[in-house]
């Protein structure tokens, strides 16, 4: 059985977040999860502090963010937070396209934001939606990104709901991104029309076959996140951490 360490992105608990900081990262560690996709602390809290709170919690900062659907962001900032945290050194972006012009502009400009983070030895992922699955001149937008960018400097954060929303099999998908998907989001997906959001081995999706293909390209650790949830969020993160247990999916 392949098994990955499994991380959290807290994006699913984001009220939570809002509203109870420590307490709900406490809740996070307690579940199980090993590591986090992690921000600056909120105001009152520093860095240092927060790194405390981290180490005592046993989640390790495993990424960061850089925004959505803009380049206006300081990577030296980025990398100087994770470095303080002591983190992996990943940082995901989202980006939106409405033309393949606009695809091919992008991609430039996310191959000078990976070259400028590479000098401070961050990897940028690339972080897909659905419309990343969009045709432009019958090629996805996505596989437009892949081949306009420097795979040493930008690689994906694939994202297994959104493809398989977008009208791809992610497993498929996954399987060409051989040493480029070092980090991946898991999320399943209701049965039926509306396509909801489900927790992970509550839906369709095959997660053993999601496994052994990520560990066929590298992947490093698998990201849980559920971006909508019909239950508490706490609560689905633990439905899908106990399930990737039964599954033999976590390390």
């Amino acid at each position: 059985m392949n098994t990955f360490p499994i991380a959290v992105q807290p994006y699913t608990v984001r009220e939570q977040l809002s509203q109870d900081y420590v307490g709900t990262l406490t809740q996070i560690a307690e579940i199980g999860y090993q590591g986090i996709e992690l921000g600056r602390p909120p105001e009152g809290m520093t860095i240092a502090e927060q790194k405390s709170l981290l180490d005592h919690l046993g989640l390790k900062v495993i990424g960061s963010h850089a925004g959505f659907d803009t380049f206006d962001f300081d990577p030296d900032v980025i990398a100087d937070y994770l470095e303080e945290v002591n983190g992996e050194k990943f940082v995901g972006l989202s980006l939106r396209f409405s033309s393949k012009e606009e695809v091919l502009l992008k991609s430039a400009k996310l191959n000078e934001a990976g070259e400028k983070f590479k000098r401070r030895g961050v990897q940028l992922l690339y972080h897909n939606h659905d419309w990343e699955f969009n045709k432009f001149d019958g090629e996805l937008a996505l596989d437009i990104v892949l081949r306009e960018t420097d795979p040493e400097l930008v690689k994906l954060e694939l994202d297994t709901y959104w493809a398989k929303r977008g009208g791809v099999d992610p497993v498929q998908y996954l399987s060409k991104l051989k040493n480029r998907c070092p980090l991946l989001h898991i999320k399943d997906m209701e049965a039926g029309e509306e396509q909801f959001f489900a927790e992970i081995g509550e839906g369709i999706l095959d997660f053993h076959a999601i496994a052994d293909t990520a560990k066929q390209v590298g992947t490093q650790w698998l990201v849980v996140e559920q971006d909508q949830s019909r239950r508490d969020p706490m609560e689905s993160l633990k439905i899908s951490f106990r399930n990737l247990q039964k599954l033999g999916i976590k390390a």
